[in-house]
């Protein structure tokens, strides 16, 4: 069975987290990042289609860290899922907090699934390998519609 590609939107404040898992992607043929924003504010204006983010296409998953300036991903994760257009595309949360409180928050509010990022590169390289496995092969994702 061949499987569409799914464009991920990246929500990550750390340019080197960001490069990483850019580069950790490009060896992912199923998965690839449609756009990197840097907080959960760009992220909902990128989602809406708003401003710069106009022609923007709908990803079909989001990677959303946690701990970021201005609008936080616990923030932007629930108005994700409070909007009708938007509630429908899976999130993952993709972060270095471990706080079973963030855990939590981040089920109750409607993420797929909570990854902690791990330390080196190699474990995120596996991860990532991972990662599309499930996303690909075992999950179903809806296709993007704007």
């Amino acid at each position: 069975m061949e499987t569409q590609p799914i464009e991920i939107l990246l929500v990550e404040d750390n340019e080197d987290d960001v490069l990483i898992l850019s580069e950790a992607l490009e060896g992912a043929e199923r998965i690839t990042v449609a756009r990197a924003v840097t907080d959960g504010e760009q992220a909902l204006e990128y989602l809406r289609g708003e401003g710069r983010f106009a022609d923007a296409p709908l990803p079909g998953l989001i990677l959303l860290d946690i701990n970021m300036p201005r609008k936080n991903g616990l923030l932007a994760l629930e108005e994700i899922k409070a909007d009708p257009a938007l509630r429908h595309i899976p999130v993952v949360m993709m972060t270095a907090s471990d706080q079973e409180s963030d855990i939590v928050r981040s089920y109750a509010s409607g993420a797929s699934s909570y990854l902690r990022k791990p330390v080196g590169l190699e474990q995120l390289v596996e991860l990532v390998r991972g990662f599309e496995l499930y996303w690909t092969l075992v999950s179903t994702v809806p296709k993007p519609t704007r």
